[in-house]
């Protein structure tokens, strides 16, 4: 998924696709170790999907937090 769909989605859902990105990291990182996975850069590109999932939730909740209130 490209940066810029990720950055115009909520929380909410950017946390929906966190779980999905785990799991795909989850079944790829089992087809490594066991030398099913015909392509291991998939491995790689969806570690570095959840870092950039991770990253923007982080600044999402940085921003709500410094928001100004009243």
């Amino acid at each position: 998924m490209e940066l810029d769909e990720l950055k115009q989605m909520s929380i909410a859902d950017l946390r929906i696709k966190e779980r999905e990105t785990r799991e795909e990291i989850f079944r790829l990182r089992l087809k490594l170790r066991t030398n099913q996975l015909d392509n291991p850069a998939s491995y790689r590109k969806a570690r570095l999907e959840l870092a950039r999932i991770l990253t923007l939730v982080s600044a999402q909740r940085m921003r709500s937090a410094n928001a100004p209130t009243g």
